[in-house]
């Protein structure tokens, strides 16, 4: 299959080395200039996994404008607030017959894609995979070698040829595929999780493990998922979990299989980078507006982490 990832941060680059590594022609188009010299510089990416045995992989890079092949498949990997810019600047190599996926923390960029792409050429889903950005061009894998699962939907919720292909292809990566047929159930799922882990994670400088052996967190954990669940369910979206289903996943996530993480949102954070806060927790309170809804545990969150991101810029500047 032939498949350009669109954006070399942790995910992007785990995807599609692994991709790679089963056997798919894969291309990595990076908006991000300094990203793209320094794999260009280093003749591909340098692969940790768990700290452990960094080896270059060499792989291809292109900048967006540099990039003129048709893909198979694009894969979208940009941070949410990058989505808009990373597709206008793409468009031109997507062809009427390619579809594009997305397993994006948060919720926003399907609208985005939509803007060139039929629904019927749209995959989303999540992705239950812990990587780390050490560096422009340089990743760890976090996990054991087939660590990790994803969750994949068709956002028509009818999976066809292709789709089954791309799973397969996935299951061939060890990235452990599920197919599902609800599409906002599967997107649900990911954003309740990262809700409570993501935002108080980074809020607090504590890997997952520290936040759930706190004696504190199961209750504050349901506050957070009622708040969503709330607002969720006045939307229409079908929860694959219950509340108390929800709430175990996030603690066995934590506390069993990647205790010793810094979520994806602390790595932005530590790095002076804006983090997806709003497209997180911001997306539930938009959502709870939406229906008249209160949702004040979520929007105290998220005041409060652009608060630590202002205070961090500050800090910077004078450093």
């Amino acid at each position: 299959m032939k498949i350009a990832v669109i954006g070399a941060g942790a995910m992007g680059l785990r995807y599609g080395i692994l991709l790679q590594e089963a056997g798919n022609n894969v291309d990595f188009v990076e908006p991000w200039e300094q990203s793209y010299r320094s794999i260009r510089e280093q003749g591909g990416v340098y692969v940790s996994r768990d700290h452990e045995n960094q080896h270059l992989v060499p792989v291809n890079v292109f900048l967006p404008s540099e990039y003129h092949q048709t893909p198979d498949l694009a894969i979208l990997f940009v941070k949410q607030m990058q989505s808009e810019e990373a597709m206008e600047a793409c468009h031109h190599f997507i062809g009427e017959n390619t579809y594009v996926l997305t397993n994006q923390n948060g919720i926003g960029s399907v609208d985005i894609i939509k803007k060139y792409v039929p629904d019927q050429h749209i995959i989303a889903g999540i992705a239950l995979i812990a990587t780390v950005l050490d560096a422009p061009g340089k990743v760890d894998f976090m996990g054991a070698k087939g660590a990790g699962h994803t969750h994949l939907a068709n956002v028509t919720e009818k999976p066809d040829a292709f789709t089954h292909q791309v799973v397969e292809e996935f299951q061939k990566a060890g990235m452990n595929p599920t197919l599902h047929t609800n599409y906002l159930g599967t997107l649900w799922g990911k954003l309740l999780m990262n809700s409570v882990i993501n935002t108080l994670c980074t809020l607090m400088d504590i890997t997952m493990g520290e936040y759930v052996a706190y004696s504190g967190a199961a209750d504050l954990t349901r506050r957070l998922i009622d708040e969503g669940y709330a607002a969720g369910l006045a939307d229409g979206v079908r929860f694959m979990q219950s509340r108390e289903e929800m709430a175990e996943i996030i603690y066995h996530e934590s506390s069993e299989v990647n205790p010793l993480h810094h979520p994806s949102m602390y790595q932005d954070m530590v790095n002076n980078r804006p983090t997806e806060v709003d497209y997180i927790n911001g997306y539930i309170v938009k959502v709870a507006r939406k229906h008249q809804l209160k949702a004040e545990n979520h929007e105290m969150l998220v005041d409060l982490l652009h608060l630590a991101e202002a205070a961090k810029q500050l800090k910077a500047g004078k450093d």
